[in-house]
């Protein structure tokens, strides 16, 4: 049986593979795996497809911890479609491949060119179309999401068509292109808007829960892209200021405290309190005082981006607008509070992002935070989390929250619609592009398809 992470070399579909997203909460082996070179091998494979009957879905590098990618019938990797087609030095701008990583474009093409990306995820070994068709995020008081700098769209449709979209043609098409989980085309191109090149100094301090629910604002104010850390079962946050730098590069980077003692040992720390979960605190608030300490870093803009993700793990992220993040932070405390019995790993991170225009954005409309929870998974041990995910999802919805598309959530299409302005019309937009539901899976039908025609 083939894995796909060997990146078989192949033109054509074959079957035996086996596709298992980054934290191996999801897997599927789909009856077909293609993995096309060019735009003609798209179209062939939507017309072997459409004969057939058949489903199909695209999948990136697996680093989304939900099943949207998944299929049993045709799955697509676009692992050859890296190529960079246009540079505009002039304008700050480049148009790649799908299938290019934010990784790729960082370390090794955007320097060629003194051009750096404006935003970017934790996670960098993502693919650019993967990134923003599940609105990827960073942080920042005046940062959109990674989808928000994208001024250029090409996808091939069910119907095999070409369609290039941007603002100023086909702009529903790209109002909902810029963020639409797979499910209006296959994205082959896409043009990002750059700046450029900068490093990013970092300062990284802490502080308790309540001085900084207190005075959000005003740190939220003090950098350019601004996040912080909550440690559940503590009264502890770090948290981190960023902003642009011309000074030399600096490290705080620690071999020892970064790697044996903040990965090795915690994932086995976690692992013991599986068998003694009165353990999670004291973990917790050890963890909280090893990182409490003033670090300073410079480097380029990619590498503080970056944020270490550790092990495999469970993991949701939702926005909420930002003016009640304080209400939403404390309301969780308070319930951890409230519930000794429920154990939550660290950390409880928190991002900020602007208001934006995009269909399916969870920033659609207003300034937002990201709050997001996580529960490890210690050599790939299952951890409970249903009482703590649904308490967070509860408070969530109270503060008229919409989900991170690309993290585990449960909210089908009767919860979507009234949370999404524009939740309907992309509903509409999805329909006339793929009336046959080509690229529908199981995820996809869930969020977009009502019940009654589920039925």
């Amino acid at each position: 049986m083939t894995i796909i992470n060997k990146h078989t070399v192949m033109t054509e579909g074959i079957s035996g593979t086996i596709f298992r997203n980054w934290a191996n909460t999801f897997s599927c082996e789909p009856e077909l795996y293609f993995q096309p070179s060019c735009v003609e091998d798209i179209k062939l494979i939507l017309e072997q497809a459409k004969k057939n009957g058949k489903k199909v879905r695209v999948c990136g590098k697996g680093h989304s911890p939900s099943d949207i990618a998944c299929t049993n019938e045709y799955l697509v990797n676009l692992d050859k479609f890296t190529n960079i087609l246009k540079v505009d030095e002039e304008n700050c701008q480049i148009k790649v491949e799908a299938g290019i990583t934010i990784k790729t474009l960082n370390e090794d093409v955007l320097p060629k060119y003194n051009m750096a990306l404006s935003t970017q995820g934790s996670v960098s070994d993502i693919t650019v179309a993967g990134s923003i068709s599940t609105g990827t995020h960073g942080t920042g008081k005046h940062i959109g999401i990674i989808s928000t700098y994208v001024t250029e769209i090409e996808l091939v449709t069910a119907d095999c068509k070409l369609v290039k979209c941007s603002r100023e043609e086909n702009k529903e098409i790209f109002l909902a292109a810029s963020c639409s989980l797979g499910c209006l085309g296959i994205i082959t191109s896409v043009t990002l808007q750059c700046e450029p090149h900068f490093k990013l100094q970092q300062r990284q301090m802490s502080c308790s829960f309540k001085e900084m629910v207190t005075n959000l604002d005003e740190h939220i104010s003090n950098s350019e892209y601004f996040r912080f850390v909550w440690y559940p079962h503590t009264e502890g946050v770090v948290y981190r200021e960023v902003d642009k730098t011309t000074r030399p590069k600096t490290s705080s980077s620690n071999w020892f405290w970064d790697y044996a003692i903040g990965f090795y040992l915690l994932q086995f720390l976690y692992w013991t309190s599986t068998f003694c979960k009165w353990l999670v605190p004291v973990i917790n608030y050890v963890y909280f005082k090893l990182h409490s300490g003033l670090r300073v870093d410079i480097d380029d803009y990619y590498n503080i981006f970056g944020f270490e993700c550790l092990f495999a793990q469970y993991v949701t992220d939702w926005a909420i607008p930002r003016e009640k993040t304080s209400e939403a932070l404390e309301d969780l405390k308070s319930w951890l509070d409230a519930h000794p019995e429920v154990r939550a790993h660290f950390p409880v991170e928190v991002r900020f992002a602007k208001q934006d225009d995009l269909y399916l954005s969870p920033c659609y409309g207003r300034d937002s935070c990201y709050i997001n929870i996580v529960m490890f998974r210690p050599y790939g041990k299952y951890v409970e989390k249903d009482g703590y995910w649904t308490a967070y999802e509860n408070i969530m919805l109270k503060y008229n929250g919409r989900p991170h598309w690309a993290k585990e959530h449960k909210l089908t299409f009767k919860e979507l619609q009234n949370m999404f302005p524009k939740f309907e019309r992309f509903c509409e937009i999805r329909e006339n592009l793929d009336p046959d539901g080509r690229f529908v899976n199981d995820y996809i039908q869930k969020v977009f398809i009502p019940k009654s025609k589920n039925d």
